[in-house]
Formats: structure tokens, C-alpha cells, sequence
């Protein structure tokens, strides 16, 4: 029996992965540099500010930036770009049809506690979630299998009993090493990449049958 979803943040209830490309890819361009879809795309999902993206620029440098400085700069060009975002396609139809089947939400993500409460809060998306697992709460963020586990653990549920949905492989690894069903959902950013570890890929949430995907999950 399903009992829960859990559902990713960042790329998947709120495009905030848009903006971050887009500020990085300023940078970068100033630097002379390129990054392929592919490359930016698949160093998504283990972290809200990832490492990769500097080692991209100071490889491409051949040189150490400041990251501290390069981080502000970059932050708030990507606050900028995010103030006009709104919830993803399909987001509020999913959450809404899940609390009038009774069940349990939660959020899986492994930015910090104060950006995912704030984004929700601020979009009026907070209250319907029963558990929201950050960085914070976990020794290891995505493809570890903490974040889920500790959404598991927070909504009382077992993994047969919760449906993971992703936008990056980081996380459909993540879902698939916690033991959940995961549906990956590729954004404008991720859809270049494959998710063959995905038990179901949808285009988008707003043609997605809650009740299609709870009877294939319960028979795998």
C-alpha cells in the first residue's frame, strides 16, 4: 500500500535550477569558457551550491578563484532571475490530489532547511508537507540514500510504502539506494540526460495519473 510521497525541491516543485544555470553560464562566458548540457546537467542534484561548478571555472582558468566572493556574486544574480519563478506545472494538482487520497508529503532535498521553507512559504506550498528532510538533517546528501531515508523515518513509512519524484539522476540514485519507487521528472535543465535508473520517466507532472502511478508501483 502507498502511503507517502516524497517529492525533491529544487528543479522539481520550483525551477530554481534555471536560474542557477543561467548565473553560472554569465560567469563562464565572462571566463571565455562553454559547459555542455550534458556536463552542467549531471553535477546537479547533490548539492544547492556544487562544487563542480568552480572546479569547471578553475580548470577552465587554470587558476584558483575566490569562492566565498564568487558565491555571493553568483547568489544574487540567481535570486534575481528566481523572483519571477513560480511553482512547477503539475506541482499544486499532485500535492492536492495526494491530500485528498490521504496521503502522507514530503520533501527530499539536499538544499539547506532555510531555502526550501522559505521558497515554500513564499509560494504558499509550505503547509500540505508533513516532513521536509535538508542538508541539515543528514551526514550525506544525494546519491546517498540519507535524505530519503530520513523522509521515510520523519513520515513513519516504510520504502515499499512512498513513491520518490526526481529531476536528476543524483537523485533518482539517491531514491533507488533508499529502496523507493522512484518517477523522474526531467526539467528544462535535466531532460538531456537519460534516467535509466528511473522506474517511470513523465515529461511533466501536470498530465501525471497519481492513481496510475500508485497501482505501478505496487506491482513492481
Amino acid at each position: 500500500m502507498i502511503r507517502a510521497l516524497i517529492l525533491d525541491f529544487d528543479g522539481l516543485i520550483l525551477d530554481t535550477e534555471s536560474p542557477m544555470r543561467a548565473s553560472w553560464m554569465e560567469i563562464y562566458a565572462e571566463a571565455g569558457l562553454a559547459v555542455s548540457d550534458e556536463v552542467w546537467a549531471g553535477i546537479l542534484g547533490a548539492s544547492a551550491d556544487p562544487p563542480e561548478a568552480y572546479e569547471l571555472l578553475e580548470q577552465g582558468l587554470g587558476r584558483p578563484v575566490d569562492r566565498a566572493a564568487l558565491h555571493k556574486r553568483r547568489l544574487e544574480r540567481e535570486l534575481e532571475l528566481l523572483a519571477n519563478e513560480d511553482i512547477l506545472p503539475g506541482v499544486r494538482k499532485l500535492v492536492a490530489e495526494a491530500k485528498a487520497c490521504g496521503l502522507l508529503l514530503g520533501v527530499a532535498s539536499s538544499s539547506e532547511r532555510a531555502w526550501v521553507h522559505d521558497h515554500l512559504e513564499a509560494r504558499g506550498l509550505f503547509d500540505p508537507f508533513d516532513a521536509i528532510s535538508c542538508a541539515e538533517d543528514v551526514p550525506q546528501t544525494k546519491p546517498a540514500p540519507d535524505l530519503f531515508l530520513h523522509a521515510q523515518r520523519s513520515l513513519g513509512v516504510a520504502p515499499h510504502e512512498a513513491i520518490a519524484f526526481e529531476d536528476s539522476e543524483h537523485g533518482v540514485a539517491s531514491a533507488k539506494a533508499a529502496g523507493l519507487f522512484c518517477v523522474a521528472v526531467p526539467n528544462r535543465v535535466t531532460r538531456c540526460l537519460s534516467f535509466t535508473e528511473a522506474d517511470v520517466i513523465l515529461p511533466n507532472l501536470e498530465d501525471a495519473s497519481l492513481d496510475e502511478l500508485i497501482a505501478t508501483a505496487m506491482r513492481l
